[in-house]
Protein backbone atom coordinates (compact mmCIF):
# COMPACT_ATOMS: atom_id res chain seq x y z
CA UNK A 1 0.00 0.00 0.00
CA UNK A 2 1.40 3.39 -0.96
CA UNK A 3 2.50 5.32 2.11
CA UNK A 4 2.49 2.27 4.37
CA UNK A 5 5.34 1.36 6.67
CA UNK A 6 4.42 -2.33 6.51
CA UNK A 7 7.52 -4.41 5.94
CA UNK A 8 9.89 -1.47 6.32
CA UNK A 9 12.73 -1.83 8.84
CA UNK A 10 12.84 0.93 11.45
CA UNK A 11 15.34 1.23 14.29
CA UNK A 12 14.11 2.83 17.51
CA UNK A 13 17.37 3.63 19.28
CA UNK A 14 16.83 3.97 23.01
CA UNK A 15 13.20 3.17 22.26
CA UNK A 16 12.24 1.08 25.28
CA UNK A 17 10.99 3.98 27.42
CA UNK A 18 7.59 5.63 27.51
CA UNK A 19 7.83 7.60 24.27
CA UNK A 20 9.62 4.81 22.45
CA UNK A 21 7.15 2.15 23.59
CA UNK A 22 4.17 4.18 22.39
CA UNK A 23 5.90 4.70 19.04
CA UNK A 24 6.77 1.01 18.76
CA UNK A 25 3.15 0.05 19.38
CA UNK A 26 1.94 2.48 16.71
CA UNK A 27 4.47 1.40 14.09
CA UNK A 28 4.19 -2.28 14.97
CA UNK A 29 0.43 -2.18 14.46
CA UNK A 30 1.12 -0.97 10.92
CA UNK A 31 3.40 -3.90 10.21
CA UNK A 32 6.78 -2.20 10.39
CA UNK A 33 9.78 -4.39 11.18
CA UNK A 34 11.18 -2.94 14.38
CA UNK A 35 14.57 -3.09 16.03
CA UNK A 36 14.58 -1.50 19.49
CA UNK A 37 17.73 -0.78 21.45
CA UNK A 38 18.13 -0.28 25.17
CA UNK A 39 21.19 0.77 27.12
CA UNK A 40 20.78 -1.05 30.46
CA UNK A 41 17.15 -1.85 31.34
CA UNK A 42 16.60 -5.20 29.61
CA UNK A 43 13.54 -5.95 31.75
CA UNK A 44 11.72 -2.86 30.51
CA UNK A 45 12.70 -3.58 26.92
CA UNK A 46 11.30 -7.12 27.15
CA UNK A 47 7.78 -5.63 27.08
CA UNK A 48 8.37 -4.96 23.36
CA UNK A 49 9.87 -8.35 22.51
CA UNK A 50 6.68 -9.55 20.79
CA UNK A 51 6.83 -6.76 18.19
CA UNK A 52 10.53 -5.89 17.97
CA UNK A 53 14.00 -7.36 17.93
CA UNK A 54 15.92 -6.13 20.97
CA UNK A 55 19.55 -5.01 20.93
CA UNK A 56 21.61 -3.75 23.85
CA UNK A 57 23.50 -0.64 22.76
CA UNK A 58 25.13 2.42 24.27
CA UNK A 59 25.02 5.00 21.48
CA UNK A 60 28.12 6.73 22.80
CA UNK A 61 30.16 3.64 21.81
CA UNK A 62 31.05 3.12 18.15
CA UNK A 63 30.99 -0.67 18.39
CA UNK A 64 27.47 -0.60 19.88
CA UNK A 65 26.17 1.67 17.12
CA UNK A 66 27.62 -0.71 14.53
CA UNK A 67 26.03 -3.72 16.22
CA UNK A 68 22.66 -1.99 16.29
CA UNK A 69 22.78 -1.06 12.60
CA UNK A 70 23.97 -4.57 11.69
CA UNK A 71 20.73 -5.85 13.23
CA UNK A 72 18.79 -3.84 10.62
CA UNK A 73 20.54 -4.51 7.29
CA UNK A 74 17.63 -3.14 5.22
CA UNK A 75 17.10 -0.03 7.31
CA UNK A 76 14.51 2.47 6.10
CA UNK A 77 14.02 4.55 9.23
CA UNK A 78 15.88 5.57 12.36
CA UNK A 79 14.38 7.24 15.41
CA UNK A 80 16.73 8.17 18.25
CA UNK A 81 15.06 8.56 21.65
CA UNK A 82 18.21 8.11 23.76
CA UNK A 83 19.07 10.89 26.16
CA UNK A 84 19.77 11.94 29.73
CA UNK A 85 18.18 14.86 31.64
CA UNK A 86 21.62 16.04 32.89
CA UNK A 87 20.18 17.83 35.90
CA UNK A 88 22.76 19.80 37.89
CA UNK A 89 22.06 21.44 41.26
CA UNK A 90 25.67 22.08 42.28
CA UNK A 91 27.41 24.68 40.06
CA UNK A 92 30.77 23.03 40.74
CA UNK A 93 29.56 19.96 38.87
CA UNK A 94 28.40 21.81 35.75
CA UNK A 95 31.63 21.33 33.80
CA UNK A 96 31.52 17.53 34.13
CA UNK A 97 27.79 17.48 33.45
CA UNK A 98 28.27 19.47 30.23
CA UNK A 99 30.82 16.97 28.94
CA UNK A 100 28.67 13.96 29.84
CA UNK A 101 25.53 15.55 28.41
CA UNK A 102 27.18 16.34 25.10
CA UNK A 103 28.36 12.75 24.77
CA UNK A 104 24.93 11.24 25.54
CA UNK A 105 22.52 13.89 24.22
CA UNK A 106 24.34 15.11 21.13
CA UNK A 107 27.40 13.18 19.98
CA UNK A 108 25.98 9.65 20.31
CA UNK A 109 22.66 10.38 18.58
CA UNK A 110 24.28 12.46 15.83
CA UNK A 111 26.89 9.84 15.06
CA UNK A 112 24.18 7.18 15.03
CA UNK A 113 22.18 9.27 12.57
CA UNK A 114 25.16 9.90 10.30
CA UNK A 115 26.12 6.22 10.27
CA UNK A 116 22.55 5.19 9.47
CA UNK A 117 22.37 7.77 6.69
CA UNK A 118 25.63 6.43 5.21
CA UNK A 119 24.14 2.94 5.06
CA UNK A 120 20.92 4.20 3.48
CA UNK A 121 22.91 6.12 0.89
CA UNK A 122 25.11 3.10 0.10
CA UNK A 123 22.02 0.93 -0.36
CA UNK A 124 20.24 3.55 -2.46
CA UNK A 125 17.39 3.65 0.07
CA UNK A 126 15.32 6.82 0.39
CA UNK A 127 14.91 6.88 4.15
CA UNK A 128 13.84 8.91 7.16
CA UNK A 129 15.68 9.86 10.33
CA UNK A 130 14.02 11.42 13.38
CA UNK A 131 16.04 12.81 16.27
CA UNK A 132 14.77 14.03 19.63
CA UNK A 133 15.65 17.43 21.02
CA UNK A 134 13.57 19.23 23.69
CA UNK A 135 11.50 22.34 24.31
CA UNK A 136 14.48 23.50 26.39
CA UNK A 137 16.55 23.74 23.21
CA UNK A 138 14.06 26.00 21.41
CA UNK A 139 13.20 28.26 24.35
CA UNK A 140 15.01 29.48 27.47
CA UNK A 141 14.59 27.65 30.78
CA UNK A 142 16.81 28.69 33.73
CA UNK A 143 18.96 25.91 35.13
CA UNK A 144 18.88 23.81 31.95
CA UNK A 145 22.36 24.61 30.59
CA UNK A 146 23.83 21.09 30.65
CA UNK A 147 20.83 19.48 29.01
CA UNK A 148 19.59 22.24 26.71
CA UNK A 149 22.99 23.17 25.28
CA UNK A 150 23.63 19.59 24.16
CA UNK A 151 20.14 19.21 22.72
CA UNK A 152 20.53 22.49 20.84
CA UNK A 153 23.77 21.15 19.38
CA UNK A 154 21.94 18.00 18.31
CA UNK A 155 19.25 20.10 16.64
CA UNK A 156 21.79 22.05 14.61
CA UNK A 157 23.75 18.92 13.73
CA UNK A 158 20.58 17.26 12.52
CA UNK A 159 19.83 20.15 10.17
CA UNK A 160 23.35 19.96 8.74
CA UNK A 161 22.84 16.25 8.07
CA UNK A 162 19.49 17.01 6.45
CA UNK A 163 21.20 19.45 4.08
CA UNK A 164 23.87 16.89 3.22
CA UNK A 165 21.27 14.19 2.52
CA UNK A 166 18.75 16.16 0.46
CA UNK A 167 18.39 15.83 -3.29
CA UNK A 168 18.99 12.50 -5.06
CA UNK A 169 19.83 10.67 -1.81
CA UNK A 170 16.34 11.55 -0.56
CA UNK A 171 17.13 10.84 3.09
CA UNK A 172 14.99 13.10 5.24
CA UNK A 173 16.23 14.21 8.67
CA UNK A 174 13.90 15.95 11.11
CA UNK A 175 13.76 16.74 14.81
CA UNK A 176 11.00 16.52 17.40
CA UNK A 177 11.13 18.80 20.46
CA UNK A 178 8.68 17.45 23.05
CA UNK A 179 7.22 19.61 25.77
CA UNK A 180 5.82 18.49 29.12
CA UNK A 181 4.79 14.91 28.38
CA UNK A 182 3.41 12.28 30.74
CA UNK A 183 6.12 9.85 29.67
CA UNK A 184 9.87 9.90 29.37
CA UNK A 185 11.98 12.40 31.28
CA UNK A 186 9.14 14.77 32.25
CA UNK A 187 7.06 12.10 33.98
CA UNK A 188 8.71 12.45 37.38
CA UNK A 189 8.54 16.24 37.25
CA UNK A 190 4.82 16.12 36.44
CA UNK A 191 4.22 13.74 39.35
CA UNK A 192 6.08 16.14 41.66
CA UNK A 193 3.85 19.04 40.59
CA UNK A 194 6.68 20.97 38.94
CA UNK A 195 4.57 21.90 35.93
CA UNK A 196 1.13 22.30 37.54
CA UNK A 197 1.22 26.06 37.01
CA UNK A 198 1.09 25.55 33.25
CA UNK A 199 -2.40 24.14 33.74
CA UNK A 200 -3.58 26.50 36.48
CA UNK A 201 -2.42 29.57 34.53
CA UNK A 202 -4.12 28.38 31.34
CA UNK A 203 -0.89 27.93 29.37
CA UNK A 204 -1.76 24.31 28.56
CA UNK A 205 -5.09 22.54 28.31
CA UNK A 206 -3.41 19.29 29.38
CA UNK A 207 -0.01 17.69 29.58
CA UNK A 208 1.25 15.85 26.52
CA UNK A 209 0.77 12.13 26.07
CA UNK A 210 3.16 9.60 24.63
CA UNK A 211 0.75 9.07 21.74
CA UNK A 212 1.06 12.74 20.76
CA UNK A 213 4.77 12.22 20.21
CA UNK A 214 4.32 8.83 18.53
CA UNK A 215 2.00 10.36 15.93
CA UNK A 216 4.60 13.06 15.20
CA UNK A 217 7.23 10.38 14.65
CA UNK A 218 4.89 8.52 12.30
CA UNK A 219 4.32 11.72 10.34
CA UNK A 220 8.04 12.19 9.73
CA UNK A 221 8.45 8.52 8.78
CA UNK A 222 5.75 8.73 6.09
CA UNK A 223 7.42 7.37 2.91
CA UNK A 224 6.16 10.18 0.68
CA UNK A 225 6.84 12.95 3.20
CA UNK A 226 8.27 16.08 1.56
CA UNK A 227 9.70 17.60 4.77
CA UNK A 228 13.34 17.64 5.86
CA UNK A 229 15.58 19.73 8.10
CA UNK A 230 12.71 20.87 10.30
CA UNK A 231 12.00 20.98 14.04
CA UNK A 232 8.52 20.13 15.29
CA UNK A 233 7.65 21.25 18.83
CA UNK A 234 5.11 18.82 20.28
CA UNK A 235 4.36 20.93 23.34
CA UNK A 236 0.73 22.07 23.24
CA UNK A 237 1.88 25.64 22.61
CA UNK A 238 4.00 25.92 25.76
CA UNK A 239 6.99 27.52 24.06
CA UNK A 240 4.73 30.18 22.56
Amino acid sequence: MAGSLAGRTIVLAGGSGGLGSATAQLLGAEGARLVVSYRANRERAEALSSIAALVQADLSKAEDRTRLLDAAPEIYGLVVFAGDPARVADPSKLEAALADSYRVNAAGPLLMAREAAARMRAAGTPGAIVLFSTMQAVDLFPGSTAYAAAKAALLHGARILAKECRGPASIRVNVIAPGVTEAGMARASIAAGKYDRYLSEGILSRFGRAQDVARAVRFFLEPDNYITGQVLAVDGGLTL
